[in-house]
């Protein structure tokens, strides 16, 4: 067992740190529902009353690290939501950064995915999340129908909200396959090339 170092006097942001280093990094090895409080207490060095200090349990560390992963997803987003260039190659950049992020928290987001559905409190915060995607994607569309006439004619009629909801959580899968392993969509490539085209198909082609 590593020893601990969690001394009052250390920088409580760098505590908080260690705890989530450690289950970022066991997650590399583990499932989430195989892991206990006191294995990432262990791997962190930190006491149990330091863990319970920054977090109520492992589900809410795991949500900080997934809030922060999908921080840096809306961030990608941008140049597609805030209409900063052309819908296609914003699209196909938005997408491709979004391969990026998935890849780089490819544990954490695998651990949401896997969990979500069994576990009330990771439930209500993924489903959270996901909506934050999909409202997101709404907006962008509903002022582009007010803007473009050919968008406006092509979806006449079609529940947008449902659109977007649908394109946001295909994403969720394909990327959720990519990041483990799951062919054809470890292939970098063709991960962006289908994902675009969806997207690309049902709003603007």
């Amino acid at each position: 067992m590593m020893a601990r170092r969690d001394d009052p006097s250390r920088n409580d942001v760098e505590l908080r740190e260690r705890i989530l280093d450690a289950l970022r990094e066991l997650l590399r090895e583990r499932t989430f529902d195989t892991l206990s409080v006191a294995e990432i207490i262990a791997a962190a060095g930190v006491s149990r009353a330091s863990f319970y200090f920054y977090f109520a349990g492992k589900q809410a560390a795991l949500a900080e690290l997934v809030r922060r992963a999908v921080g840096a997803g809306h961030e990608a987003a941008q140049p597609w939501v805030q209409g900063t260039s052309g819908p296609h190659e914003a699209l196909r950049a938005g997408v491709d950064a979004g391969a990026d992020l998935w890849l780089a928290n490819a544990a954490v987001l695998r651990a949401i995915v896997e969990s979500w559905a069994s576990d009330p409190q990771l439930r209500e915060l993924w489903l959270t999340q996901m909506a934050t995607f999909t409202d997101a994607a709404v907006t962008r569309i509903e002022a582009e129908r007010r803007a473009e006439p050919a968008v406006k004619a092509r979806l006449d009629g079609v529940d947008v909200y449902a659109l977007a909801a649908s394109l946001t959580w295909a994403g969720e899968r394909l990327y959720y396959l990519a990041a483990c392993g799951v062919p054809p969509f470890d292939d970098r490539n063709r991960l962006v090339d289908t994902l675009t085209h969806l997207w690309v198909s049902a709003l603007y082609d």
